[in-house]
């Protein structure tokens, strides 16, 4: 009877198991093995192929359309990891909470959270989105403008993050940053945050809301935050933009101040 028991629990684990790599596989289905055949038939990066089903899809000027079009097509046609819906309703609230004037994003990629965040903002709020690679930033002009929104209230700067922080003051006018949105490589998360840190542009009650904290995860950007004294901060659990099973997290940082 024990051995019985204790087999029976084995396989219960092994089910359990296999389910668990199944959304897994789903991922690497539709993030990698799609989007290659994709790239082989069209000749264009996803990107492209996202703003063209866009553009022929949603209505120009109307956010709210370009990021359900969005959502359609990276839930329904190929994965982009964008904050999706679920997650984006978390940066939605903190923006409203907030009314920053000032706002940072790294990593723009296609412009889909830039848009997200540009829609929840006060008047005369100006948001700085910064991108390393010039092919996304293409794309994401183009869907920052098919929404509604000129240069004067979003900024894309095509560079590298560690590049275009120390410059902020000198080069963009920017004294202090209220809002800040990290959706870049996550290896970046704790050097950028420490730029950020030393460029002076964090101020008391500066609030740095950091997607997928748990997968792919960045855990010694999570284990500086919890020791270092100058953030109160805590994890928003959720699954993973786009595919369900997948445990991912946002952490939302305060700044204190320097001690």
């Amino acid at each position: 009877g024990l051995w019985v028991g204790v087999h029976f629990r084995q396989v219960c684990m092994s089910f359990l198991q296999l389910l668990w790599y199944r959304y897994y596989f789903v991922l690497f289905y539709r993030s990698v093995l799609v989007r290659m055949v994709h790239d082989c038939l069209t000749g264009l990066s996803r990107e492209e192929r996202a703003f063209q089903y866009v553009l022929t899809h949603a209505t120009p000027g109307d956010p709210d359309s370009i990021l359900d079009t969005f959502d359609h097509w990276c839930t329904e046609i190929e994965f982009i990891s964008n904050i999706g819906p679920k997650k984006g309703l978390v940066l939605d609230k903190l923006l409203k909470e907030n009314c920053p004037l000032t706002v940072l994003e790294l990593g723009t990629h296609c412009g889909y959270s830039t848009v997200r965040m540009a829609r929840c903002l006060p008047l005369g709020a100006r948001l700085f989105s910064v991108e390393m690679d010039e092919r996304n930033a293409l794309v994401a002009e183009k869907i920052i403008r098919l929404a509604g929104f000129d240069d004067d209230t979003v900024r894309l700067i095509v560079s590298p993050s560690d590049e275009v922080i120390p410059k902020m003051r000198e080069d963009y006018g920017v004294e202090r940053l209220d809002f800040i949105f990290m959706d870049h490589w996550k290896r970046c998360y704790l050097p950028d945050l420490q730029l950020l840190e030393g460029s002076g542009l964090l101020g008391q009650g500066t609030v740095i809301l950091a997607d997928n904290v748990i997968f792919p995860g960045a855990p010694n950007f999570l284990r500086y935050v919890k020791h270092s004294g100058l953030y109160r901060y805590r994890v928003h659990r959720a699954s993973l933009e786009y595919i369900r099973g997948i445990r991912d997290g946002m952490a939302e940082l305060i700044y204190l101040g320097t001690k």
